[in-house]
């Protein structure tokens, strides 16, 4: 990286949001943990440095900080939340417990305008998430704006920028003209980030990395392994080999679907392994929904490396890596494990003694899209919905066997199916249906019926730490409970989810 923006994460959620508003810009940008030794940083020539927010207290005893001197290398800087307080705590201001703090919507007033806040209305709308507040500036700096506390505060001639609130969020009216602000007025960043010089300047470091050795990838079929298996396809043709595990309990047809999309279309080596009695018979009898994902990932672990042995000359493991799983696992908040187990082939062991390569782990989901598109990838295959690791396995609650997966895969595939047919798929973020262990009466025909209740889920999102659900039409609700019911033996009743992220999660296990 070179002359991009570098982000300091102090466990923020909104620190992925930072980095794709600047990438939006055509300006790369980078998250670190808050801890990145100055030497790191200086070292990767930033022309700009984010403290981003976070849940902590520059007052408490175990506050995340940095290296004062950061602030001394003559780099602007730009403090958001939490980014403010310690910029005030480090260079000599006061921050004190808030009487109520502030969240949500908030009026703010720009009393001295700066360059950061050139542009902006005098009044307006920003997004707040704090308690603690800045009770006295550091000297030197000027305060700049109010809500019900000093909100932003500036020292020009040091290039140190602060704001209360969050610009990077759509809900602070002004923000983007803010961040474009940052990045070209003060950091006079270089605006060269492209995702077609990415695609080369990646199939010419795996060319050189790989050279005549072979690569493993575990083929999911989801969009970050199907672009990743394409992206080193292109560098290095037939040395790339694919794995596909059938479980058992994929979508309809996905095994057919995957070799035909991406081994006949894109002449992939991919080796199809039907794996579903085992998975089926390591499920039997198991209802726990964590039980089951631990069942599935290791499984899926052991039929991996059994198959891996079997390829002579491997030295590469490839994986599906995207920025957002790079984050979550360096980030100060822990390692990802629990919030995403089983991501791709993630969890494989280390003594499978394969280096990475993990083409996509510096791109969000959709720059990925994107490169999928450039790569040639069908627009439908590359705008999928996420499917989850453990597959219908979560989707099925309570225990699982074949007639339930075969139950839920018709259904599924229904509601998919209309959905495309009205235009409808791209506009929601992930749909799907769960298949309940409640059965009850019906009536089809003459006939008392005693059948499964499934619940039709489907959300809206940005970023998939939030969520509502998705606000459709009656009539096509109706329409796919009428062709459920009437075409899927095993299900007689529908439900439609109407629960919100949070208090609901978008899956149901």
């Amino acid at each position: 990286m070179n002359n991009g923006i570098i982000i300091l994460d102090f466990g923020s959620q909104y620190n992925q949001l930072i980095a794709r508003r600047i990438r939006e810009l055509g300006v790369y940008s980078e998250v670190l943990p808050f801890n990145t030794s100055l030497e790191d940083i200086l070292a990767r020539n930033p022309s700009g440095i984010i403290l981003s927010g976070g849940p902590s207290s520059v007052n408490a005893e175990d506050a995340h900080l940095v290296d004062k001197a950061l602030f001394e290398k003559g780099i602007p800087v730009l403090g958001i939340c939490y980014g403010m307080q310690l910029t005030t705590h480090l260079l000599g201001g006061k921050v004190k417990k808030g009487e109520k703090g502030e969240y949500g919507k908030a009026k703010f007033e720009i009393q001295k305008s700066n360059s950061l806040l050139s542009g902006i209305s005098r009044f307006s709308t920003v997004w707040m998430s704090h308690f603690d507040e800045v009770e006295t500036a550091p000297e030197g700096f000027a305060i700049n704006g109010t809500t019900d506390v000093i909100s932003a505060i500036s020292d020009e001639s040091k290039k140190i920028y602060c704001v209360q609130f969050h610009p990077e969020v759509s809900h602070t009216e002004e923000g983007a003209r803010m961040i474009e602000n940052f990045v070209f007025n003060i950091c006079k960043a270089p605006k060269d980030w492209k995702l077609t010089n990415y695609i080369d300047k990646t199939v010419a470091e795996i060319k050189e990395k790989v050279g005549d050795q072979k690569v493993i990838l575990g083929l999911s079929g989801g969009v970050d392994s199907s672009v990743a298996a394409v992206l080193i396809h292109k560098a290095i043709g037939n040395q790339l080999q694919c794995i596909f595990v059938d479980t058992g309990l994929l979508r309809k047809d996905e095994a057919e679907k995957v070799m035909k999309n991406y081994g006949e279309h894109f002449h992939l080596n991919i080796k199809l392994i039907d794996a579903k009695e085992r998975f089926m018979a390591k499920l039997k009898g198991v209802s726990d929904p964590e039980e089951k994902r631990k069942i599935i990932g290791n499984e899926f672990v052991v039929v991996f490396d059994e198959e891996s042995h079997k390829i002579e000359g491997a030295k590469f493991l490839a994986q599906g890596t995207i920025y957002p799983d790079v984050i979550e696992s360096q980030s100060v908040k822990g390692p990802s494990a629990v919030i995403k187990s089983h991501h791709n082939v993630g969890g494989l062991p280390e003594e499978m003694d394969f280096e990475l390569l993990e083409p996509l782990r510096e791109l969000f989901k959709d720059e990925v899209r994107k490169v999928g598109e450039e790569l040639g990838i069908p627009h439908h295959l590359v705008h999928r919905h996420p499917f989850p690791g453990p597959g219908l396995g979560i989707r099925i609650l309570g225990d699982i066997d074949e007639e339930k997966v075969k139950i839920l895969q018709e259904a599924d595939d229904i509601f998919i199916e209309e959905l495309y047919k009205n235009n409808l798929y791209e506009k929601v973020s992930q749909a799907f249906v769960v298949l309940l262990p409640v059965k009850s009466v019906g009536v089809m025909g003459d006939e008392r019926t005693y059948e499964y209740t499934a619940v039709v889920r489907s959300a809206n999102t940005t970023d998939f730490m939030t969520a509502t659900f998705s606000k459709f039409p009656w009539e096509f609700l109706e329409n796919i409970s009428n062709r459920i019911i009437n075409e899927v033996k095993g299900i007689n009743r529908i439900a439609y989810d109407i629960s919100s992220k949070p208090p609901a999660t978008i899956e149901w296990e």
